[in-house]
């Protein structure tokens, strides 16, 4: 099961170790460009995500308007390994990845004065992996929603 917000994705399934899938996105600096992730950048780390895990995928999102564009569901009917549930309306306490988000607030990003772009990106980058490999600190983000995660 793997749980959204535009970059960290926290990946469960009982009986294995957590897991953290990310993929940061600069903006591209353009005018006109895009700022955020769009449905192609969704779709892109969403087949990244099954081919590292290896099976289907049940996903948590909560209500971004891309999440729900027209493209991706239409995408994301195709695909029988993809199972999609949406958060209630502007429920961050049952979104896990905002924990994720949390630690590195208080953590990486904290009392930081960013050079550069490419400064944030690294120390994003930086905390995230430290993360990634703290399988306790995943387990703790979905600690605090108080959801389980139970076989079907």
């Amino acid at each position: 099961m793997c749980l959204d917000s535009p970059s960290p994705h926290g990946c469960y399934k009982p009986g294995h170790r957590s897991r953290l899938i990310y993929r940061p996105r600069r903006d591209d600096g353009q005018r006109d460009g895009r700022k955020s992730f769009s449905w192609r950048d969704y779709r892109d780390l969403l087949i990244a995500a099954h081919q590292q895990l290896g099976g289907p995928i049940v996903l948590i999102w909560d209500n971004l308007n891309v999440h729900k564009a027209a493209d991706l569901r239409e995408w994301v009917e195709a695909r029988d390994w993809l199972t999609i549930y949406y958060l209630p309306p502007y429920a961050p306490d049952l979104n896990p990845v905002e924990g994720i988000w949390s630690l590195l607030r208080r953590g990486w990003l904290s009392n930081v004065a960013f050079s550069t772009p490419e400064h944030l990106v690294q120390r994003i980058r930086r905390g995230l992996r430290h993360i990634q490999y703290r399988t306790h600190l995943i387990d703790g983000c979905l600690a605090e929603t108080s959801l389980a995660i139970r076989p079907a």
